[in-house]
């Protein structure tokens, strides 16, 4: 892959950088910095309508057809935007779910009267979407679920619990892996519902998390009801579904998360010039270590994303979104350690009260879960080792998702 822009590349880069600069001003000028991992909480109506002034100006949906109402933006004028949005210090958006995962699937997999109906909210940031997949018994493992929905008439009535259900309190609709043909196991037997959260039978419980936020959520369905039209794909083929929206997961936004890692590394050399710890050459090695190591990272994901344009998973013989993970989550759980060397006795001591965490005491404690959410690092090896190295099975009991 060229890794070099091109001229028109560069003007683009230059617009979006100058938009952002015009545009993340006034009213919006406080929001910087706010809302990233493990502060979901922080200014959320006020990011919301950040994220509705995007969508006002085309700076959302921007790799979706245009006939879907995207931008139909190239794979690097997508990575430019995400790149300069990070280096802006724009807050985090309130609709990826929607606008990253749900929207492209729908596109893929949806009828044409799920397109237009639910396409549209999404580019406009109308409606906020949550995805319904882990469960306390079937996290990483999703071929596991037991939440239950049968078809009465003309709705599905669904039944079961979700958990680490991402916003879900803040959220009009959420996307459901649910067993719609008794006595199904693993991968059969599955249907990709959309369910709508504002009713009777659906109850939505906070997670409190160590860094003091409550973004994750338990969300219980009890006779809850969605339409018999609200099934992507054929019913009992959602297996398929669900594999297709986790490959649009680690899309090209990993690219400006990237620049936010690099962000933190920055703030993190920073503290250690300032303590003077910066003159340990054991840390320094680290840290000259972790900014290798980031940019490595980022040209394997470009060169990840070009394969994915070109109509190829990977050269690793469809293993680049699991391996990808496995860098980045292990990369950023390392930073967070880093940083509390860096900050050394004062990283032990909250700067007040009521548990006032400083930015690097949070990356270190969110940090911890990089390497179980979206996957864990151990279904990750197991992807890799048994589909792309051909090792044999783990073995699985025989009964499991049986009742």
């Amino acid at each position: 892959m060229d890794l070099t822009y091109s001229a028109a590349e560069e003007s683009f880069r230059a617009e979006v950088r100058s938009w952002l600069q015009d545009h993340l001003a006034g009213d919006f000028a406080g929001l910087k910095g706010l809302g990233g991992p493990g502060r979901d909480h922080e200014a959320h109506d006020e990011r919301l309508a950040w994220n509705r002034h995007l969508a006002a100006h085309g700076w959302t949906a921007l790799g979706w057809p245009e006939e879907h109402g995207g931008r139909g933006l190239s794979l690097m004028q997508q990575v430019i935007f995400h790149e300069e949005y990070a280096r802006a210090d724009a807050p985090a958006r309130v609709n990826h779910l929607g606008e990253e995962l749900l929207g492209p699937t729908l596109i893929a997999f949806g009828t044409e009267e799920q397109k237009k109906r639910f396409l549209p909210p999404i580019v406009a940031v109308e409606e906020l979407w949550c995805q319904g997949y882990s469960e306390p018994g079937a996290g990483s493992d999703l071929a596991a679920v037991q939440t239950r929905a049968r078809l009465e008439g003309d709705q599905w009535v669904v039944d079961g619990q979700k958990v680490w259900t991402s916003l879900a309190h803040l959220s009009q609709w959420c996307f459901v892996i649910a067993r719609t043909e008794p006595g199904s196991q693993r991968h059969q037997g599955l249907s990709f519902l959309m369910v709508p959260l504002d009713q009777e039978g659906v109850e939505v419980r906070p997670i409190e998390q160590i860094t003091g936020g409550s973004e994750f959520n338990e969300v219980f369905f009890t006779g809850a009801r969605t339409d018999a039209s609200m099934v992507v794909g054929e019913p009992g083929q959602g297996w398929g579904v669900a594999m297709g929206l986790l490959g649009f997961e680690r899309g090209v936004s990993t690219l400006g998360q990237q620049v936010g890692f690099a962000r933190e590394l920055e703030t993190v050399v920073e503290r250690a010039r300032a303590n003077g710890s910066y003159d340990d050459p054991v840390l320094r090695d680290r840290i000259a270590r972790a900014t290798v190591e980031l940019e490595v990272m980022r040209v394997n994901a470009l060169r990840g994303l070009s394969a994915v344009t070109a109509g190829s998973d990977s050269a690793a013989g469809g293993g680049a979104a699991s391996i990808a993970k496995l860098v980045w989550a292990g990369w950023h759980r390392r930073l967070g350690e880093l940083a509390m060397q860096v900050a050394g006795a004062d990283g032990l001591t909250a700067r007040g009260a009521a548990y006032d965490l400083d930015p690097h005491q949070r990356l270190f404690l969110f940090s911890r879960a990089d390497t179980i959410y979206g996957g864990s690092d151990e279904v990750q090896r197991t992807i890799l080792a048994e589909r792309v190295l051909g090792l044999p099975r783990e073995p699985r009991p025989t009964n499991q998702g049986a009742r």
